[in-house]
């Protein structure tokens, strides 16, 4: 007897290989397993392996336009619409929303059609598109739990949140950390590592090797014959002006590379790391972060005199951050120092004074450097007693002005004990690695996280 359907939603290719093989895992654990995939090209592929997948854009109303988005609890459709808004530079209101209640409909004849034969649950990757969203309002207005995969601080593990967007919660009660906890600390403060899931490692280079890579060309020209001339549809089909914005910030990065500080012209600073733009971390979890460069223009004029405020972009994207306005902030800000993005991150903790994040993983590194972290925003570490928690902006000068001048030093157990309750908060898995012994492992922690929903 089946113990019930998983539904794995993917939004591209190398999306739906993977949660085809785990899929096939989870079927010789007993699940049934269907598919539903944003991208034709894998919806064709999945059927040509004899997998049950739902093409989604062959589901679609006729009247978009009569979904009742209170059917689903929605109550904030233009906040859900900001991801796509910010990640494709996209500014039609009512075309987005056409798009979501569409998904809505399509979403909910896959759950319902799946939903005859016993328990459902939806597992997709955590995002804020529009096709991701419909899938876990359609879910939950069914009362079947949705799955969001996301990575951990902790490289090759995971977070399989349920039913909700905010945060992970990270339970407590560890006393001290374990042997493997504690080497791994140890591990990432010698060789000083930052922490890269394997599926984003291809992001993490200069502008200008992402526009030569063959492999990024290659992708580019079979989208471009998928939409242009065979007439596919996919989640990610906006071609022209993903390469418009690669080319953007090849252009920013050479303008912003004179700017460039070295870190031992910085003296005592406040670090502001800046987190990936249009990351649902900020789309969706902390809205009020967005504009990026209002919050740095903010924290500027509110650092005390004896301290200068660092920054440095994302290296996984690299000029991203538009040339004009990090250059009038430079030109009105003397206390601004822009950091080369290359320089290694926990050198740049290790030098500031202070840390001032939204919802960075370089919050939760500099906890582990045993740092004072002021968080604005929604992270997993934000409830933990080694942060500060800043809930409105307004409270942000205060609060910076009293760690800077008074900040005790954090007992070494308290943060090995938190870094533990991360380590038993989260599953051992890679998203997108097929290897066959990350498969067995990626399907046995998902059989445990739905296993322990049923209980």
């Amino acid at each position: 007897m089946s113990r019930g359907t998983i539904v794995f939603a993917s939004l591209a290719m190398n999306q739906a290989a993977f949660f085809e093989r785990i899929g096939a895992a989870m079927e010789r654990a007993g699940y049934a397993v269907a598919h539903v995939a944003f991208h034709e090209r894998s919806v064709e592929w999945l059927r040509s392996l004899g997998r049950r997948a739902y093409n989604p854009y062959a589901m679609q109303p006729e009247d978009p336009d009569a979904v009742d988005l209170a059917a689903y609890g929605i109550r904030d459709a233009a906040l859900l619409l900001s991801h796509e808004k910010a990640a494709y530079e996209l500014t039609d209101t009512p075309a987005l929303m056409r798009k979501l209640k569409g998904h809505l409909h399509a979403m909910s004849r896959v759950l319902d059609e799946v939903s005859a034969q016993g328990p459902v649950y939806l597992v997709q990757e955590l995002g804020g598109f529009t096709s991701v969203l419909a899938g876990h309002y359609a879910a939950r207005a069914r009362g079947i739990d949705s799955y969001f995969m996301e990575t951990s601080f902790f490289k090759g593990r995971v977070f399989m949140t349920r039913n909700r967007f905010e945060a992970p919660v990270v339970a407590g009660g560890a006393e001290g950390a374990g042997d493997e906890v504690r080497g791994y600390l140890a591990r990432a403060l010698a060789e000083q590592s930052v922490v890269i899931p394997k599926k984003d490692a291809h992001h993490y280079r200069k502008a200008s090797r992402k526009i030569t890579d063959r492999r990024n060309q290659l992708r580019l020209v079979q989208k471009a014959w998928d939409k242009y001339v065979l007439g596919k549809r996919e989640e990610f089909e906006h071609v022209v002006g993903h390469v418009g914005r690669h080319v953007r910030m090849f252009a920013n990065s050479l303008r912003q590379r004179p700017s460039y500080r070295p870190l031992e012209s910085v003296a005592r600073c406040v670090y502001y790391p800046l987190h990936v733009p249009a990351d649902f971390a900020l789309t969706i979890r902390a809205p009020e972060y967005l504009d990026q460069c209002a919050l740095i223009d903010y924290l500027c004029r509110v650092t005390p005199h004896t301290h200068q405020v660092a920054v440095k972009e994302h290296p996984a994207l690299i000029g991203a951050v538009p040339y004009a306005r990090m250059k009038d902030l430079l030109d009105r800000h003397d206390n601004l120092v822009l950091l080369d993005p290359g320089i290694n991150n926990y050198r740049v903790l290790g030098k500031a004074d202070a840390i001032v994040t939204v919802n960075s993983k370089s919050g939760a590194e500099a906890l582990l450097l045993g740092k004072p972290v002021l968080v604005l925003g929604d992270a997993f570490y934000r409830d933990s007693a080694l942060a500060r928690r800043v809930d409105a902006l307004h409270a942000l000068p205060a609060a910076l002005t009293q760690v800077l001048a008074n900040h005790a030093a954090i007992d070494r157990a308290a943060i090995e004990s938190f870094f533990q309750n991360v380590w038993d908060s989260s599953l051992p898995g890679e998203l997108y690695d097929v290897s066959d012994e990350n498969v067995a492992t990626f399907s046995g922690s998902l059989a445990r996280a739905l296993g322990e929903a049923a209980r």
